[in-house]
């Protein structure tokens, strides 16, 4: 009889805790109030076994379905976690359509109520290529040398039996899918779509870790995904509609690196396009990336040129040292050289120093770079000896208004390197009003690229096709 009534007692907590969860089952809307209005959406789903999922929307940052990795509902309580963003959503239902709940994110809690809504979270973005396309469009599997990486691509190719000049497209730094997705904009699918309908052949690729690729981008520098363009080319050789003597890279910020290290190793590359490319040491462009970010955020002109000081010896060091204890040594000695000539609000007010232990917060927060194969290989690399030793056709371009590959310094320091060249044929090409990923900008910071509906300025695809066309084709 004990039994049984433990069995009944299981079945009523058991259907009791549905009927609690059924409550917030649903989409739900809320309004982050935190110098501006961020709106968030929760969709709350239970799956086939009773258990309830939900995934997050914050339109104006371009996230859309980050999955929770935790949801949890006692009575008339929800408790919702993002692990990754270290975030915490607690919250009681006020009645069935209203939920009074903490955001609580990075040690700050805020209220953020939330309320059931229908509202639908779309980006505009006109520009992305929707299906039928004017050419062909094929998604392929390819592999390396010895089989270790797997590539998932898409290659696009104009609508008959020729051979025509073929594109490899290189994404910038973060591991990103073939269409360069970010913040619901998809530049690649938007600059294949041009390009195959106007005779080319183009390959986009995943990085590795994304999509159809493997790797380990963990443990990947840059010169792997050099490699990886490398086995690329490789496969465009095999395409019937490729021109084989016509094979070029189009790189974006970090891809505008990997072009150029690619072109010095293959003699198959013809030409290569670099779009926000560095031409100074990264260092110099990181430390001048961060200048121009503080700037557009209202620093006072002091405080940023100290941090730039700081912050440029920091990579320095982080550049120059054998082992993360090296490091660590190394960036406490940078640090407090720093301090004993600036003055204490100005240390509090840019790095939030005020005793050892913010110190050492400080410094372990640049750890997690060094810890990086990746970072540390990016902070310490020149492009000008690879760019002195190109021999194919180069087109650079930048944006005008770009605040993370500055284009002066940049298209200078190209345009240096490709004079001590042998190469030919090149342009170099500042773009009047567009920042990093080439939109039309009016803030021209970082943080309105998901605000803007234009993923490319029509016109910069415009000068890529003519440039291509007078040179390559």
């Amino acid at each position: 009889m004990r039994y049984i009534l433990s069995t009944v007692a299981t079945i009523l907590f058991f259907s009791s805790n549905l009927f609690a969860q059924s409550k917030f089952i649903g989409d739900w809307k809320g309004v982050i109030k935190a110098g501006q209005e961020l709106k968030v959406y929760f969709h709350i789903n239970r799956e086939s076994n009773d258990e309830l999922t939900a995934t997050l929307d914050v339109p104006m940052q371009g996230a859309t379905g980050v999955e929770c990795t935790g949801v949890e509902v006692i009575k008339d309580s929800i408790t919702i976690e993002i692990k990754a963003a270290n975030l915490t959503y607690k919250g009681r239902l006020k009645d069935k359509d209203n939920i009074d709940g903490q955001w609580v994110q990075n040690g700050m809690s805020m209220a953020v109520p939330l309320e059931r809504t229908e509202e639908k979270v779309v980006l505009k973005r006109p520009q992305t290529p929707k299906a039928p396309f004017g050419y062909n469009s094929e998604d392929v599997i390819y592999y390396n040398a010895d089989k270790s990486i797997r590539y998932g691509a898409t290659i696009t190719s104009p609508k008959d039996d020729n051979q025509h000049p073929a594109i490899i497209l290189i994404s910038g730094s973060g591991q990103q899918n073939r269409d360069e997705e970010a913040f619901g904009h998809k530049p690649f699918a938007v600059m294949a779509d041009y390009l195959s309908n106007n005779g080319y052949v183009v390959l986009r690729v995943d990085d590795q870790g994304v999509g159809k690729t493997t790797g380990n981008p963990d443990t990947a520098t840059s010169a792997d995904y050099a490699r990886d363009v490398m086995v690329g080319i490789e496969f465009l050789k095999t395409r019937k509609e490729v021109d084989k003597k016509k094979i070029g890279l189009m790189g974006h910020s970090e891809g505008g690196m990997i072009a150029p290290m690619v072109a010095t190793q293959s003699k198959d590359v013809n030409f290569i396009i670099l779009l926000a490319g560095p031409g100074v040491h990264v260092n110099q462009l990181m430390t001048e990336q961060n200048i121009a970010i503080l700037q557009k955020a209202g620093w006072k002109e002091e405080y940023i040129n100290s941090y730039a000081e700081l912050y440029r010896q920091i990579l320095a060091a982080i550049t120059h040292s054998e082992t993360i204890d090296d490091y660590i040594k190394n960036a406490n000695e940078v640090v407090d050289d720093w301090k004993a000539k600036t003055d204490e609000q100005t240390v509090k007010m840019t790095t939030n120093i005020t005793g050892e232990a913010s110190q050492n917060k400080f410094i372990e927060t640049f750890a997690e770079i060094y810890k990086s194969n990746w970072y540390r290989y990016f902070v310490s690399y020149d492009p000008q000896p690879t760019l002195e030793a190109l021999k194919c056709k180069v087109l650079a371009l930048n944006g005008e208004k770009d605040i993370q590959v500055l284009p002066e310094s940049n298209l200078k320091g190209i345009d240096e390197a490709l004079k001590k060249s042998k190469v030919k044929v090149y342009e170099t090409k500042m773009i009047p009003g567009v920042n990093h990923l080439f939109q039309e900008c009016e803030k021209c910071t970082v943080q309105e690229y998901v605000q803007l509906e234009q993923t490319i300025k029509p016109e910069v695809l415009q000068i890529i096709g003519e440039w291509l066309d007078k040179n390559v084709k």
